[in-house]
């Protein structure tokens, strides 16, 4: 009886630590179990988004505020619709601009959102009207080398 109780406690104590481990990962991960009523999410469409992923940040003056979420090709208009999740205490304009840029010279995408002026706010699940897509280094560079003087 006495080694009974004692694998139980070892196994009881095994399950803990187990339960504790994933709790961590899952919170050091940011995969957001935790934190999802905390946020609401807004979409934008935008004409190229090479290199951008879904996880990526979405940065608010510099400040890291959301991340992309499920990103999906829109038959009809042929452009790229991108699902953010933002938290409930920042409140988009209407008129925010979301562009696709670049940390550093060849590093990942992110998206800067800069914020409007409007009185009118995005409603979670609305839209942002006003993008800019990602800027192709390759096409920066081939318009530079193949310009003609004419």
């Amino acid at each position: 009886m006495n080694r009974f109780s004692i694998e139980t406690v070892v196994g009881l104590f095994l399950v803990l630590g187990l339960a504790a481990f994933s709790f961590i990962a899952v919170k050091m991960g940011d995969i957001g179990f935790f934190h999802d009523r905390d946020r609401y999410t807004v979409t934008a469409r935008f004409d190229s988004i090479s290199g951008l992923k879904e996880g990526a940040f979405i940065e608010m003056a510099g400040v890291r505020v959301g991340t992309v979420g499920k990103i999906r090709f829109d038959n009809l208009d042929y452009e790229a619709v991108v699902e953010m999740s933002i938290p409930n205490e920042i409140e988009l304009q209407e008129d925010s601009i979301a562009s696709i840029r670049t940390n550093g010279i060849i590093g990942d995408k992110f998206i800067k959102i800069s914020a409007g002026g409007a009185d009118e706010l995005i409603p979670p699940g609305g839209e942002i009207m006003e993008t800019e897509s990602s800027i192709s280094l390759e096409e920066l560079i081939s318009k530079y080398i193949f310009e003609t003087d004419s």
